[in-house]
């Protein structure tokens, strides 16, 4: 992952972060595959499009998953010659994205800034609702269980992901020698007040979770554990052990995508 920003950086002259917000219900991720439509191949896209000859390069600093949202994320631009009117560029970047993607911002940074290496903190936030079949317009937003589940038991749960754990288990097939240990900030249940629809389920909830960095579906399976805790299917021993190196057990249960949202990601100095 490293070799492309150096590459940019070696060529460019000028760089930037932009922060952009997307709503990934009809994309394949963030990051670029064959064949698919993904929310960086249409960030470039509309870039060649708005540079016209200009070279530029772009890179993440976080992937999402298809269909997974994102209300804050961020990329690096790295151009040879400068933006001159940041205003006017971005009212013109968002009149040619498609329109469930939006650029909020962009600031201009220097090329000591490393958009992957800079430490960054994260809050995803998972949209739920449980009981009763939702109306079908929600579905892009937040993911419906039918199950009458324990939500004290739940929070109960959310909790003791907090504090630093081996999630060795929370991820698929990772390699031996991968570090997955991982320090989680905040990890808890509360009632959704993050976003409002009429067609939305009543009441429905935030699952949010906040650290440094996460590894492919970690949250998404976390969710998975507090929806089997929900049922009963486990305890919140059985959670526990899951967390300690050495865990047996496969964990299968990975939580539908659309629920999910990357909600912030601030960049820290040091």
């Amino acid at each position: 992952m490293r070799q492309p920003l150096v590459f940019a950086s070696m060529k460019a002259n000028f760089y930037y972060i932009v922060h952009i917000q997307y709503l990934g219900y009809r994309f394949h991720g963030w990051a670029k595959q064959p064949n698919v439509k993904t929310v960086h191949y249409m960030i470039d896209r509309t870039l060649t499009f708005v540079m016209g000859q200009q070279w530029f390069k772009t890179l993440g600093a976080s992937r999402t998953d298809a269909m997974v949202s994102a209300n804050h994320a961020a990329f690096e631009l790295f151009l040879k010659e400068p933006i001159e009117d940041i205003s006017e560029f971005t009212a013109l970047f968002n009149k040619n994205l498609p329109p469930d993607i939006k650029v909020l911002k962009i600031e201009e940074t220097d090329r000591h800034f490393n958009i992957i290496n800079t430490p960054k903190q994260k809050e995803y936030i998972y949209l739920f609702s449980f009981g009763i079949k939702a109306h079908p317009f929600s579905s892009p937003f937040i993911s419906t269980f039918l199950d009458k589940l324990d939500l004290e038991l739940m929070k109960q749960g959310a909790k003791v992901f907090e504090g630093d754990h081996d999630f060795r288990a929370y991820t698929k097939k990772p390699a031996q020698e991968k570090v997955t240990t991982r320090w989680i900030e905040k990890s808890e249940i509360v009632r959704n007040e993050y976003h409002q629809a009429s067609f939305f389920p009543s009441p429905s909830y935030a699952y949010v979770v906040q650290g440094k960095g996460f590894m492919r579906n970690q949250i998404r399976m976390m969710m998975g554990q507090l929806i089997r805790l929900g049922r009963n299917e486990i305890d919140l021993d059985y959670l526990e052990s899951s967390l300690k190196t050495g865990f047996p057990d496969h964990l299968s249960l990975v939580a539908p995508a659309s629920g999910l949202v990357l909600n912030r990601v601030e960049f820290q100095e040091g």
